[in-house]
């Protein structure tokens, strides 16, 4: 048994996994049990993405306010960096199988303070309880699959969790599809969520807690019960000695780091160079994976189609339903690439992706701007002066206005009867008027305006998606479970997380006022601009840590280098 975590798997622990699991099919379901923790995830992930767009629809004040929109999707975030930090603690103290039992309860308590909440701020609310839930599933769920798996097929099992998120984000869109058409839409979309929490909560209850925190308990007859339900007869007491042994090590590990506080695994942490390296390298990381914009595709994504002028609510899901199973099926790519080409490369050429993909979003979001429906005088008051935008009918230079000029002074846009790409009508952004412009048969833009190239813009984001999903979306995690000493790796592993979820926070709380301020096009070029210098970041301060054991991990950073020696290869300075 080794220290549970983020494990890595290649295409003949598939194999094996397979084999081992059809022989004992106990095995999977331990994986796929806790693995629900990694589903609910990704359904909270996704499903606030098309939620969102009801949302606003049904309280005006969210229609209205960019930052409340913002607030409602980020807070899970930050419900979950909160979430996290608890779980760690309740999985000492409490085990890995109570602490996904509370996880469950808190999810299933917030989904249904979504469903039910009778103004924005209980939505918040929901979205920070069910938060807490996240955050302590994302930490728990893969480290009790890595403890209660047999170690030749425990990375495979454990990337079955990072499927499993993905899983959710695309099960997570088709829910909001189907639920389109019925009446309470984004309150069954986000109360569904609940469903996968009681699942999980009764099956677990069945299941046993994981052998090695049994060990550490000094359960060890419990611990031994386990793991003949795990491995065959004759290979548990080889499997109870390495327990053993890996425990005390562990033990041992702790007595050397101090008093086994937070503060005193830190400050032991920062004052080794080696380990400084290894964070300075997994941060940015994890902040490049962040700041690439990658958030802002999964909690908006329907709304950025929206941007492109797609305004039905259910086309917008629909499309976006693409993107989601692109990010899916690129986390098996990489499942099956990661061994063979190697981390630092994978990133490098996913960061080259994103960027180009992000360049050319913008040129096309500029050029929908630009070329955007202009408003008509006779158009806008066909429906009265009292629905008339009212910065519309003050403004001096009214006669220029286009649908994106109406857009951004907070007021809708209903388009042209015979052709949405004629001039249209810029109204005020109240549901009344919405309903009036609709019951004329035209359509109404808050987002986006029509364009002829929008579909452009849907080709770009798969695009975008398939350089990222199989590089930055899943290898960042990779490397912060190989590039600390053992003793330090909860600890780096845990900063460079954090990290990742602040960075998470502010993409996400920022995006709709970025694109207010900037514009879709110079929002995504902004992100361009951090994707360039994470792809620096990366390039000189990430070593390759393919195939290396962690000791030869520890040297390399030690020596700062980038690459191992080898025959034919010169080593590089990281420096």
């Amino acid at each position: 048994m080794v220290e549970g975590g983020a494990a890595k798997a290649d295409k003949a622990e598939f194999s094996e996994c397979w084999q081992t699991t059809w022989k004992t099919p106990y095995i999977m379901r331990l994986a796929l049990s806790a693995g629900i923790g990694g589903l609910l995830f990704g359904y909270d992930t996704g499903v606030i993405s098309g939620a969102m767009l009801y949302i606003r629809e049904d309280f005006e004040e969210v229609d209205r306010k960019t930052w409340l929109q913002e607030t409602i999707v980020s807070m899970a975030v930050a419900g979950a960096i909160v979430g996290a930090a608890i779980g760690g603690w309740m999985n000492d103290k409490f085990g890995r199988k109570m602490s996904i039992l509370v996880a469950d309860v808190v999810f299933f308590v917030g989904a249904i303070v979504m469903a039910i909440a009778p103004f924005p701020g209980f939505i918040i609310v929901g979205r920070l309880i069910v938060g807490f839930g996240v955050g302590m599933a994302s930490m728990t769920s893969p480290l009790y699959i890595s403890e209660a798996s047999p170690a030749r097929i425990r990375g495979a099992l454990v990337s079955t969790n990072g499927l499993l998120i993905t899983g959710g984000q695309f099960l997570s869109y088709l829910i909001n599809l189907a639920l389109t058409k019925t009446k309470l839409t984004w309150r069954l979309m986000l109360g569904v969520a609940g469903l996968p929490a009681v699942v999980q909560f009764v099956l677990m209850l069945s299941l046993p807690e994981s052998p090695r925190w049994l060990y550490r308990q000094d359960k060890v007859d419990d611990a031994r019960a386990i793991l003949e339900r795990i491995y065959p007869a004759n290979q548990v007491d080889e499997e109870m000695r390495l327990l053993h042994e890996s425990v005390e090590k562990e033990k041992a590990e702790e007595g050397a780091i101090g008093d086994g506080s937070i503060i005193a695994k830190v400050k032991g942490a920062l004052s080794s160079k080696v380990v400084r390296r290894g964070l300075q390298a997994g941060i940015i990381a994890q902040v490049a994976q962040q700041f690439c914009g990658i958030n802002t595709v999964m909690y908006y994504s329907p709304t950025i189609m929206q941007f492109a002028g797609y305004a039905s609510n259910t086309t917008a899901m629909a499309l976006s339903l693409v993107t989601s199973f692109l990010n899916a099926a690129g986390t098996v790519v990489s499942m099956l690439t990661v061994d063979r080409y190697g981390r630092r490369r994978i990133m490098i050429i996913s960061m080259i992706g994103i960027i180009a993909c992000l360049v050319v979003l913008a040129g096309v979001f500029f050029q929908s701007a630009s070329h955007a429906p202009s408003i008509d005088a006779l158009e806008s008051s066909h429906f009265g002066s009292n629905s008339t935008c009212p910065a519309y009918v003050s403004a001096p230079d009214a006669s220029s206005w286009n649908c994106m000029s109406c857009l951004k002074q907070k007021c809708g846009f209903c388009a042209h009867r015979d052709d949405e790409y004629l001039p249209g009508a810029c109204l005020d952004l109240t549901k009344v008027v919405r309903g009036t412009c609709r019951s004329n048969r035209r359509v109404w833009f808050t987002e986006g305006c029509p364009s002829k190239i929008g579909f452009l813009a849907v080709v770009v984001m798969g695009l975008y998606i398939i350089s990222y999903a199989p590089g930055m979306g899943t290898v960042p995690w990779v490397l912060n479970s190989e590039i600390y000493p053992l003793r330090y790796r909860g600890t780096g592993g845990g900063i460079a997380a954090v990290a990742n979820w602040v960075s998470n926070l502010i993409v996400s709380q920022t995006f709709l006022t970025l694109v207010d301020n900037l514009g879709a096009a110079g929002t995504f070029l902004l992100f361009a601009g951090f994707s360039l210098l994470g792809l620096v970041g990366i390039y000189f301060l990430v070593p390759e840590t393919k195939g290396l054991q962690f000791e030869e991990v520890e040297e390399l950073l030690k020596q700062g280098k980038r690459h191992k020696s080898s025959k034919g290869q010169k080593e590089v300075s990281a420096q």
